[in-house]
């Protein structure tokens, strides 16, 4: 599965915004300084975020953004699949189910992708923004699960393309 550049930051300003859910609006350049992204391209994300009705604006002296919605009722894949797209690395899942059909002599190898598709989609259809921000249960279970892992290389997952210039 590849995430974009702007999808990842799309997913870190929505952070931001879970973080301070309940408080009053923050301003982008709040949110630019707290998960260090660049002001200008962050002001198209919000407003992509804000056309799907996923965050809100307010104007005037204290506007800025607000989630529409409590932390643990968005999840990640609707982030991710209004910013980059379908979940799955070689197509959607109705590409795949086709591919099945349509290429006898492929069809145990699309078959294991469609299952790789599954299991991301399952997982981060499952992960709220509440669950990585610490607002709930799943988080705690998370953050103690990473103490007891060793330091090692960080896996690369995100893809950069002309278009998250």
């Amino acid at each position: 599965m590849k995430i974009s550049q702007k999808g990842l930051y799309a997913l870190q300003a929505i952070m931001t915004l879970g973080r301070r859910y309940g408080t009053e609006t923050v301003k982008i350049r709040d949110i630019a300084l707290d998960s260090d992204l660049p002001e200008k391209f962050l002001e198209l994300i919000l407003l992509e975020l804000k056309n799907a009705r996923i965050v809100e604006s307010v104007r005037g002296a204290k506007g800025g953004y607000r989630l529409r919605r409590a932390p643990a009722e968005i999840m990640l894949s609707e982030i991710i699949r209004l910013v980059d797209g379908p979940l799955a690395p070689f197509g959607d899942a109705d590409q795949l189910r086709s591919l099945i059909t349509t290429d006898p002599d492929h069809r145990a190898l699309y078959s294991v992708f469609l299952e790789v598709r599954d299991a991301a989609a399952k997982i981060l259809e499952s992960t709220s923004v509440a669950d990585i921000v610490g607002d709930s249960p799943k988080s705690h279970k998370r953050s103690s699960a990473k103490k007891k892992t060793k330091n090692g290389p960080a896996l690369a997952i995100v893809h950069k393309d002309a278009k998250s210039k």
